[in-house]
């Protein structure tokens, strides 16, 4: 998929953020490796805490339509500026991407734009592998 396409759906995406505390609103769209999209926008609450950004939305979405297999991301937000994922997106999309191969577009419109991949934003990431003894 062209990288402007997946743009235009984050863009499309954010017009549906809940973002009344911050008026900050994001959005994200998914590509799987299957050729899907799904999108998702920033959902803020009143305790904080309790708040989902687009990127983990659009993952969520996937994973529950039994998507787990992604190949990039679009994100564009109301800074006009690249955009890249919190630390907690970041993680969340390692536990289903080949680090070194996902692309994070960071997207100001689909002309201005920044191509970087997930290993780039997260490097020593945490991974499953981890888990297993004898990893270091």
């Amino acid at each position: 998929m062209e990288y402007q396409k997946l743009i235009a759906q984050a863009i499309m995406a954010k017009e549906s953020a809940y973002a009344p505390y911050s008026n900050f609103r994001v959005g994200a769209a998914l590509l799987t490796k299957s050729g899907r999209v799904y999108t998702g926008c920033n959902v803020e609450n009143v305790s904080y805490a309790a708040t989902n950004c687009a990127e983990r939305t659009a993952v969520y979405k996937a994973v529950s339509e039994g998507e787990q297999e992604f190949t990039a991301i679009a994100v564009n937000g109301d800074n006009n500026d690249y955009l890249p994922p919190c630390g907690i997106c970041r993680q969340v999309l390692a536990e289903f991407c080949d680090l070194e191969a996902f692309e994070v577009i960071l997207a100001n419109s689909t002309q201005d734009y920044q191509v970087i991949t997930l290993a780039e934003l997260l490097p020593g990431a945490f991974r499953p592998e981890n888990l297993r003894p004898g990893i270091f």
